[in-house]
């Protein structure tokens, strides 16, 4: 069984923490958490420490925090020579300290602490500094996800920067929409349907070929009413972006 401690108590570690709980092949023996209530309600309080120099001998560490902290706790590891990683899609494994052994475990996925995900639909990319490491960051991998790839930095900083767009951009745009509908009295209800085909549709299509709306039909007259109508700055301007984006293919503006 691999011994493991998780550092940190955000989205992403409270769903580790609770699949690594749920596991037969994993001991979860300890998680860090500067707030101990954060966590509390997902592990047994004994193994929970808000002490960096009082965590324990693990196999492997996974630092779950954010990412301009990734350097500083790292430092601060009471240890040497452990393999540790870290979560995060666009920082580099060296800034991990270099007093151990070092790692990147990345889920990729959206994560929030009031909706827990299931790691087995989850694609873990994984990277070691030596290969001597693989083998076991792999296994931790496996357990939780079959779903589990070899990427180099530059591959995981593409597939981060990709999931900003088809994610928080994304997300960010629904948010637009809701906010449209709620100043007409509208429900945004109304639009969920919508929301699911779109994104059922690059399930099957590419997303060029999924692409409908003024835009691509190039309906100038639509594009107008609709400019017309958005009185919002911030809305007109992505409105006209995103319009002139689709129009170019998705090649630079």
């Amino acid at each position: 069984m691999i011994k493991v401690v998780i550092i940190g108590s955000g989205n992403v570690a409270q769903n580790l923490i609770q699949s690594f709980v749920n596991s037969k092949d994993i001991d979860l023996i300890q998680v860090f958490s500067r707030q101990k209530d954060a966590v509390s309600h997902l592990i047994d309080t004994t193994k929970i420490t808000s002490d960096l120099a009082n965590l324990v001998r693990a196999d492997l560490y996974i630092l779950a925090i954010s990412d301009n902290a990734i350097a500083l706790v790292s430092s601060q590891l009471p240890f040497e020579n452990r393999l540790v990683v870290h979560t995060a899609g666009s920082v580099s494994m060296e800034l991990l300290d270099k007093k151990n052994k070092r790692g990147v475990f990345y889920p990729l996925q959206t994560f929030s602490k009031k909706r827990m995900v299931d790691f087995s639909e989850i694609t873990i990319c994984i990277e070691t500094e030596h290969d001597s490491d693989f083998k076991l960051l792999e296994k931790s991998a496996h357990i939780l996800s079959d779903k589990v790839q070899k990427i180099s930095e530059v591959q995981r900083k593409a597939l981060h920067v990709s999931a900003v767009f088809v994610n928080n951009f994304v997300n960010h745009l629904y948010q637009i929409g809701h906010e449209i509908c709620l100043e007409n009295k509208l429900s945004f209800d109304i639009l969920k349907p919508l929301i699911l085909e779109t994104a059922n549709k690059v399930m099957t299509l590419s997303p060029k070929e999924a692409q409908t709306g003024p835009a691509i039909r190039n309906d100038t007259k639509t594009i107008e009413r609709h400019l017309h109508f958005l009185t919002d700055d911030n809305q007109n301007t992505i409105y006209k972006t995103l319009t002139q984006s689709i129009q170019h293919n998705g090649k630079k503006l």
